[in-house]
């Protein structure tokens, strides 16, 4: 066993005593670092996790992802101590969009548009949303909505993908995620399928969208790791944070996936030590104020319901 194994080891049995202690639950994003998956006790997709956030028993939850997620798990569980490992931990695309923003841009646009917040944005953002969705679920959302203009909001790759899906006027917002547009490029896909042209490409709807065209499957995460599962297909060109491969690879040992190496540094920022840490000394909590978090709870709940 190396040092490094050890300390993970080591660190992992205090987690676990620790996470015993303070009655938590620690929920982990698909894209952190594996050693932090490893001792998470529910690992998943923003659809997943805000799903277990709302279900949880536990009287502590460790959000080992984002700002956004934490304060999604908040308000889903205002009476719940809601704890963020790593506070500097932020979204660039979540911060593409204010509350402000979407208020004028609402006001310019015919008054029955419904607004629609990807959970890739703050609370307050939520708050000026009638109904929230996930990559996993937009087609879907936007689908169920009577209103036939939808302004989603932060992602214009996201929403793109949702327009080209349904028969409704679907505006953009001028948002983006740099994992996965540009830093995924047709370049570097069309790289990897010269490398391995028997590979399957499946690339995130966050991609853009000359990306996307490329791609045998576009889906979230843990649509990703369905795709993967099914039979046939032996080998993957994977277009979205590295970090995936990790549980595609333990659900799939026999097949080869290959990274478009994009990686996003804030989801990486959360190690094992920062979740002992948080744990042993109850800090970094993450609380939404009451008149956001009831309007933001409204928004999700409805997603929750679709």
């Amino acid at each position: 066993m190396s040092f490094g194994e050890r300390d993970e080891q080591v660190l992992g049995q205090e987690i676990d005593d620790l996470r015993k202690t303070r009655h938590a639950v620690i929920l982990a994003h698909l894209y952190q670092r594996p050693s932090v998956q490893r001792v998470a006790d529910i690992v998943g997709d923003s659809l997943e996790l805000s799903r277990k956030a709302a279900e949880t028993h536990a009287e502590v939850i460790v959000f080992c992802g984002v700002r956004f997620m934490a304060e999604t798990a908040s308000v889903l569980n205002p009476q719940k101590m809601v704890l963020l490992p790593e506070p500097s931990a932020g979204c660039a695309m979540a911060e593409m969009a204010t509350a402000e923003q979407v208020r004028a841009r609402r006001r310019e646009l015919p008054e029955e548009t419904a607004v629609v917040s990807y959970v890739n944005s703050t609370a307050e953002v939520k708050a000026e949303s009638d109904i929230c969705c996930t990559s996993a679920n937009a087609v879907q959302v936007v689908r169920s909505l009577p209103q036939q203009h939808v302004l989603l909001v932060p992602d214009r790759n996201l929403g793109s993908y949702v327009a080209e899906q349904v028969d409704k006027d679907v505006i953009l917002w001028d948002g983006h995620c740099y994992v996965h547009d540009p830093n995924i490029s047709p370049e570097a896909v069309r790289e990897l399928r010269r490398l391995h042209p028997h590979a399957a490409v499946m690339v995130h709807p966050e991609c853009d969208v000359a990306v996307r065209r490329m791609a045998d499957f576009v889906g979230s995460t843990s649509q990703m790791l369905d795709y993967a599962a099914r039979p046939g297909k032996r080998a993957f060109i994977v277009g979205t944070e590295e970090a995936l491969l990790h549980p595609l690879q333990e659900q799939n040992p026999h097949k080869q996936f290959f990274a478009t190496g994009s990686v996003c540094s804030s989801m990486r920022l959360t190690t094992l030590s920062s979740i002992r840490r948080v744990l042993d000394r109850m800090a970094n909590v993450v609380r939404v104020p009451a008149e956001i978090r009831e309007r933001a709870a409204a928004a999700v709940n409805a997603m929750l319901a679709v």
